[in-house]
């Protein structure tokens, strides 16, 4: 959506003007309420006046075309998502924002760069068209690393010319995550153009595990901000060398609790909040940035500081004009809350419009928008047989290692399990095959490795949705139900499946570039409750065990992944 800094309207201003100076009634009051002030860092009693979606005055108001009465709650700003993957949800942008609207989210800044990495500009332009009249701003960052590093096989590529073109929308914020870290360290001459061409705009960083001269040189490139820290350490040095920290807490990745304490007095205007990936059942019950606010709260941060990590902190780094306070001037996209510390959401506001009411948006706000064909059929693979999962015994005396809670792996040293001439799963010793197969363009390239941490006993799970570039991955204690989940997944044109047995135990059909559904968000809830539940009883017991595959074939993440080209090690530099 535009930023409203970027025109001018003299009529709307000067009716503002007579608004807030009493002489004209304004379309809305609020009356009663207690306002969330990000500036000063506290709370009082006030009304605000709204028109034509913008604050006008807070203070004392009464003539209004429309009174709303709020006594006995809090009035905040609309809450922001300062990272997020939309996609991750697994719905189309609609029903995403009928997910996180009555959560009191007002606006997110996304990286589309799964989408991009599947239908490339083309899917850009379609994410664009269903953003349009959403009762959410949607900002873009423009995906910077598709695909993510060399090791990695998307079905487009996102170079230069792509990244000029769509940051020249008036809803691009910036250049997306910075995720090829050693292409920046090695001096690359891509990574260069595409500095080159995203000169002045806000630049989103990805620095897994980097510490010290690498750090130094990484930042010296431009990536302002950060969500991947996983200790406070790292954070720490990463505020020092001047980035803005983003605590993260998704489905997958959960850093709240380790990164807390960097919030003091001193530094908490260059942190704020994001999700990064939060998938469509944990967002339907239990929720989006007010769920993190409750947890940063409960752990002892002060509620009004809270929230503006999660408001103005938010707009001010990403240059949000507008966004992210109750002021005049400010949009009028408010949360009204029952109460304070516990974040219990009212109502939502967008744009001086109530759009959501205990829990549901309100009738007529989120509108659907069609799916283009362009974004449909792309699962394509080549025929698959048993021999294509062998597995070397050598290459297989080194395992990724799962890290409970987190998508950042272990290199750990393994004893594999053999049959014949061949490695072969383990699942007694938690030992399962890991397997990615290239699905844009049929090449019938196959890599394999092992995973130890992931819990199944027996059957298989796999997955279309593989960060960054989304071939389809599998983790299974059996060659024959990994062959079936793959198989499943690909009849779909996209999807998730669990198998054991030889038999499907629960699937789901993702045909949006074989990463998003086109289904109702209760139903995509639902079918997604089941498959997670399905992964449980076959004996994961990792938080998210589709979440958390979704990540074993990100290249750019340390520090062990199997992608179609094979088993990568994912160097940390210091």
């Amino acid at each position: 959506m535009p930023n409203p800094a970027n025109s001018f309207d003299a009529a709307a201003w000067r009716r503002r003007l007579r608004v807030a100076l009493g002489q004209e009634p304004a379309d809305l009051v609020l009356t009663g309420g207690e306002i969330v002030d990000v500036f000063a860092g506290d709370t009082y009693k006030a009304d605000i006046a709204i028109v034509d979606g913008v604050i006008a005055g807070v203070g004392s108001y009464q003539q209004a075309r429309e009174c709303l009465d709020v006594a006995g709650t809090w009035v905040s700003p609309s809450f922001i998502d300062a990272h997020v993957h939309t996609e991750s949800a697994l719905v189309w942008l609609p029903e995403f924002a009928r997910a996180v609207v009555p959560h009191g989210t007002g606006a997110v800044v996304t990286d589309p760069h799964e989408v991009a990495n599947v239908a490339g500009l083309t899917g850009m332009a379609a994410m664009r068209g269903a953003a349009r009249g959403l009762p959410l701003g949607i900002f873009f960052t423009v995906p910077s690393c598709v695909p993510a590093s060399p090791w990695e096989s998307p079905g487009a590529a996102f170079g230069p010319a792509e990244i000029a073109e769509m940051l020249a929308w008036p809803e691009c914020v910036g250049l997306g995550e910075l995720m090829n870290f050693p292409g920046v360290l090695a001096g690359d001459d891509d990574i260069a153009a595409k500095l080159a061409v995203s000169t002045g705009r806000r630049r989103d960083g990805h620095a897994p595990g980097l510490r010290g001269p690498a750090l130094q040189a990484y930042l010296g490139t431009g990536p302002g901000s950060d969500h991947e820290s996983t200790t406070l350490a790292e954070a720490v040095e990463k505020l020092r060398a001047g980035q803005m920290v983003m605590i993260r807490e998704g489905s997958s990745a959960r850093n709240m609790a380790a990164l807390l304490p960097i919030i003091t007095d001193a530094t908490y205007p260059r942190c704020c909040f994001c999700s990064d990936d939060r998938d469509v059942h944990t967002l339907l019950h239990d929720g989006h940035m007010d769920v993190t606010l409750r947890q940063a709260i409960a752990m002892g941060l002060d509620p009004v500081r809270a929230i503006r990590l999660a408001t103005w902190n938010a707009a001010d780094y990403w240059r949000l004009e507008g966004w992210g306070a109750v002021a005049p001037g400010f949009r009028a996209n408010l949360v009204v809350l029952d109460d304070l510390r516990d974040v219990r959401v009212r109502m939502t506001l967008f744009e001086g419009k109530v759009v959501a009411r205990d829990g549901t948006t309100v009738d007529g706000t989120v509108a659907d928008s069609a799916i283009p064909d362009s974004l449909r059929d792309s699962v394509h693979i080549a025929p698959l047989s048993p021999s294509d999962l062998r597995l070397d015994p050598e290459a297989a005396r080194q395992a990724v290692g799962v890290i409970r809670g987190q998508i950042a792996t272990q290199l750990l040293a393994v004893e594999p399990g053999i049959h014949g001439d061949w490695a072969v799963a383990a699942p007694e010793r938690d030992l399962l095959k890991h397997v990615c197969v290239e699905r844009h363009h049929a090449t019938g390239r196959v890599g394999a490795g092992y995973v130890h941490g992931f819990g199944l006993r027996r059957g298989a799970l796999a997955s279309s949705i593989a960060h960054d570039a989304h071939n389809i991955i599998a983790v299974g204690a059996d060659d024959g139900d990994l062959l079936l989940a793959i198989a499943t997944v690909a009849a779909k044109g996209g999807g998730l499946a669990a198998v054991a047995d030889g038999q499907v135990l629960a699937q789901m059909a993702l045909p949006i570039a074989g990463i998003l559904s086109d289904r109702p968000l209760p139903e995509v809830a639902t079918t997604y409750a089941a498959l997670e539940e399905a992964a449980r009883e076959l004996g994961s017991q990792v938080p998210s065990p589709f979440g958390l595959l979704a990540f074993m074939a990100l290249s750019v993440i340390p520090a062990a992944r199997v992608t179609d080209r094979g088993f990568v090690r994912v160097g940390v530099m210091g």
